[in-house]
């Protein structure tokens, strides 16, 4: 694989860019290989990737059923934070954060990453003493975060009004490392990186079985035809009970659909990501001028990829409310992705009752912020059949044990 570089761009300009390569290869399946991962968007990808870089795994199939980083990957609000109040959350989002911060040079593909900020409005007392209470433990935990006032509120997004009728902005956590990348190019990087490395990325090839032999994982039934494999990774967020049914046993996950959408282009009027989890919406401007915004899942479980009109004027209601601009503006589209949802709102990397397969799962409505980290943790456990540091509180035996990392009510909110 040629290097993406300056030079290249000069050097295929004089050329009309006539010698550009593939980005990652197209290949059909072979009959067997050493790892299967079901899922090819960025967790998926990202567990690939450090399987070879880490752990020298080449002989490697990331299977999806639709197109790369059709899924989740390409139908969030790409934003990155890590300031989680349990350990195991902040340990492995700040190990994401983190290697965010080097991933187009790791990569040698742009991932636009934009370490703007991120802050959570406090709106209420309450979230006031919710967010102080978080900021002692990430500081306990390495993480940079800190409580500010309104006042630096407003000189950092000053087209917001902190005087709001019904939730007035009380104060701030605030993340300044965090921020956003964009999410199709984390894919397509990950992706040409697996592929230089001898990887098989198989597009439009569903999983409809999977086959084992004296309770290990044999091979998995595709419309491809039949692959074998040593080991089985199943990486599919919203559709994981589905896939586990497959190879016969349950996880204790929900489906359901996270609204999205985005404003048509403007010039730009804020440079950092806000969330207000009061009246649960989220905020932040696209390298565009879109303003692109979410709000909260379904309270109905479902697999539908569209919006919903209930959170769709919810979501716009309060948002209008706290930056008064956004009444002006159209909107240009807006989507739903099917997340999965667990218990405590944290998510499973975990060994299965299935031999030598591994589920990564459960990451609800924070999956894109945590892709590097998970695919680290994801890696270790698929190399060396044992959790890792990262991995380890995130078993499926936690709620059979009362282990539960509760970030439903402890984040503040569960994006």
């Amino acid at each position: 694989m040629r290097r993406y570089s300056v030079f290249a761009i000069a050097r295929e300009a004089m050329r009309q860019h006539n010698g550009w390569d593939r980005a990652w290869a197209s290949p059909e399946p072979k009959s067997h290989y050493d790892v299967i991962i079901v899922g090819a968007g960025g967790h998926g990808l990202a567990t690939a990737y450090y399987l070879g870089k880490n752990f020298g795994f080449k002989n490697v199939a990331i299977i999806e059923k639709g197109w790369l980083g059709g899924g989740n990957t390409g139908r969030n609000t790409t934003i990155i934070r890590s300031n989680y109040l349990q350990d195991p959350s902040a340990a492995i989002y700040e190990k994401a954060r983190s290697l965010y911060e080097t991933l187009s040079q790791d990569l040698n593909y742009n991932i636009m990453f934009s370490p703007r900020g991120v802050m959570m409005l406090a709106q209420t007392e309450s979230e006031i003493r919710g967010y102080r209470r978080t900021e002692y433990a990430n500081t306990l935990q390495g993480v940079e975060t800190r409580f500010i006032g309104p006042n630096e509120v407003k000189r950092l997004v000053p087209i917001m009004n902190i005087h709001g009728p019904r939730y007035p902005v009380l104060g701030a956590l605030w993340q300044p490392r965090a921020g956003t990348a964009r999410h199709d190019a984390v894919a397509w990087g990950y992706a040409r990186a697996c592929s230089d490395m001898g990887m098989d990325v198989i597009q439009n090839c569903e999983v409809t079985g999977i086959e084992s032999v004296g309770g290990q994982v044999s091979a998995v039934v595709t419309t491809k035809g039949t692959i074998g494999t040593k080991k089985l990774a199943m990486v599919v967020a919203g559709h994981s009970g589905h896939l586990a049914n497959m190879a016969g046993f349950r996880l204790p996950v929900e489906s359901v659909a996270l609204q999205a959408m985005v404003s048509e282009p403007i010039k730009p009027a804020i440079d950092v990501v806000v969330m207000a989890n009061t009246v649960h919406g989220y905020l932040s401007q696209s390298d565009k001028g879109e303003m692109v915004i979410g709000g909260g899942a379904d309270h109905f479980n479902n697999y539908t990829q569209r919006g919903s009109w209930m959170h769709i004027e919810e979501t716009t209601r309060a948002l209008v409310e706290t930056f008064p601009m956004l009444s002006r503006l159209k909107m240009l589209r807006q989507w739903g992705g099917i997340v999965d949802m667990t218990g405590d709102r944290s998510p499973i990397i975990s060994k299965t009752p299935l031999g030598n397969t591994f589920i990564n799962c459960g990451w609800g409505t924070g999956g894109f912020k945590s892709i590097p980290g998970s695919g680290w943790a994801m890696a270790e456990l698929i190399a060396k059949g044992e959790p890792g540091p990262l991995a380890q509180a995130f078993s499926l035996d936690r709620f059979r044990e009362g282990r539960f990392i509760d970030e439903s009510v402890a984040a503040g909110v569960a994006h």
